[in-house]
């Protein structure tokens, strides 16, 4: 089970941050990832992070804005967002891709559990 908490307004330029807190007692053997979807949108990828943090990935547009980290020990991960611009703005869903892996932290389609949505807004 996956818990996303941290949305809110902010402001344009302005940062907010994140977290997805998960159930159980292997997270460290998962790959995580946030996702966010704006009204109308498909659901896209923003960021991911390998089980042990040792890698992350970015979508190309929070690239130097956005920083995804986890905690093993509190079993949980991390999305600060800073500079936010309003096209930032949707709900933001953390997911959670467990063993055997998919072939991409790119793919949506490649999680297995995904959190309820935490709404980010930007105002210009």
């Amino acid at each position: 089970q996956l818990q996303a908490s941290g949305g809110g307004l902010v402001q344009a330029g302005g940062s907010l941050r994140l977290s997805c807190a998960a159930s159980g007692r292997t997270f460290s053997l998962y790959r995580m990832g946030w996702f966010r979807q704006a009204p109308g949108k498909e659901r896209e990828f923003v960021a991911a992070v390998s089980p042990i943090g040792s890698s992350t990935y970015y979508t190309d547009s929070v690239k130097g804005r956005f920083t995804i980290t986890r905690d093993n020990a509190k079993n949980t991960v991390y999305l600060q967002m800073n500079s936010l611009k309003p096209e930032d703005a949707a709900i933001y869903y953390c997911a959670a891709d467990l063993p055997p892996y998919s072939d991409s932290y790119y793919w949506k389609e490649g999680y297995d559990y995904w959190g309820q949505g935490t709404l980010v807004t930007v105002s210009s």
